[in-house]
């Protein structure tokens, strides 16, 4: 006896339904990148966690490469670059990219013989970064696919990155050095081209500048700063760079006009990484703790240096992401695998995040 149509179509439907039922088991779809989103760098896992920041819950997650350790968004929210560092003289020579939109990763930036990228700064349409083994910052334009600047600094572990809102400011520092590189943009001397063929002797030049206008010129400053000057951040002014000395446990604080340290002073943790609210009236630097009672983010004054307040979030901490209108902060907290929401109005903290191993290099794409 044949079989029965019904049965056929019937039988085929559940196998289907079945099937389907399996594959949202095995591979749950990832949602859609919000915007907002923060991007949170799972360096123990080597993956970029995708985060919506209204519900603090974790849309998808993408590959980032070997060692990760920074992370930045593009102006228009849609690529994410990160570091691949693997620490001094690595032979690691990437800045891998992912697809913000389509939650992938592209093929990375290969750097050539520019080995242990580490800081990186978003600036002008073009990706500024650090080549901590060759002790250079360099620029990648993402147009033309090419690096189009680079300078050396001279200094060991020229390790962070950040850049001017001009663009005529570069700032690096130097962790091994101990000091912070004033990287500055200015008018080169004018060369003395001499008189014009054929003139008579005791000619004088032409006058006025060569073709083109004034050539441009870097000049490098390197400041003293603490002992293991890591994270640091240029004050929203722009007159002041604040350091965090993580083997010292103290701030540094530096004149940008006249390029020289003003003062060093003690706080409660040894800090990797420091930022300042987008209002300049403080300075959040985290880190491990370095005293009793113990504390792994201090809050502080700019006006007074003193510690507003303090949190002990149970581990060391590490990346710090201000959200663009003031009102919150980031903190990833490397050694409890969480990334914690600190309430800049109230200076509590507002909600958690579990992550995968070791959160650390914190970013924020939307568009500008």
């Amino acid at each position: 006896m044949s079989s029965s149509p019904c049965f056929g179509i019937s039988a085929a439907r559940t196998l289907t339904l079945f099937f389907f039922a399996v594959f949202l088991l095995v591979s749950p779809l990832a949602a859609q990148t919000p915007s907002p989103a923060l991007l949170v760098l799972e360096k123990g896992d080597n993956m970029l966690a995708i985060v919506d920041p209204a519900t603090l819950k974790m849309v998808g997650r993408v590959p980032a490469g070997p060692d990760p350790h920074e992370i930045e968004a593009s102006s228009d929210g849609k690529f994410a670059y990160i570091s691949n560092y693997g620490g001094s003289d690595s032979s690691l020579h990437t800045i891998s990219v992912v697809d913000l939109v389509a939650q992938k990763a592209l093929p990375p930036i290969d750097l050539g013989a520019l080995h242990s990228s580490h800081g990186l700064a978003f600036a002008g349409g073009k990706l500024y970064f650090t080549a901590e083994t060759n002790k250079v910052v360099g620029r990648y334009d993402p147009a033309t696919q090419a690096i189009d600047w680079l300078i050396g600094t001279g200094q060991d572990r020229t390790h962070m990155v950040v850049v001017s809102s001009k663009l005529d400011l570069v700032f690096t520092s130097n962790v091994s050095s101990a000091t912070i590189s004033i990287i500055e943009q200015m008018d080169a001397p004018a060369p003395n081209f001499g008189p014009p063929p054929g003139a008579p002797a005791g000619a004088a030049p032409p006058p006025g500048p060569p073709p083109g206008g004034p050539r441009k010129t870097w000049h490098i400053t390197n400041v003293p700063a603490g002992r293991g000057s890591e994270g640091f951040d240029l004050s929203p002014d722009g007159k002041a760079i604040w350091v965090a000395n993580a083997q010292n446990g103290t701030v540094t604080i530096i004149d940008v006009s006249a390029k020289k340290a003003l003062q060093t002073f003690p706080i409660s943790v040894h800090g990797n990484r420091l930022k300042f609210t987008l209002d300049g009236q403080r300075v959040l630097v985290s880190g491990s703790s370095s005293g009793s009672p113990k504390a792994n983010l201090v809050i502080l004054d700019v006006a007074t240096h003193k510690e507003v307040k303090s949190f002990d979030f149970g581990g060391g901490s590490a990346g710090i992401q201000m959200v663009p209108d003031g009102s919150t902060a980031y903190v990833a907290v490397s050694s409890k695998d969480k990334v914690v929401a600190m309430d800049l109005k109230k200076l509590e903290t507002k909600g958690e995040l579990a992550t995968g191993k070791g959160p650390d290099g914190l970013a924020w794409a939307q568009p500008k």
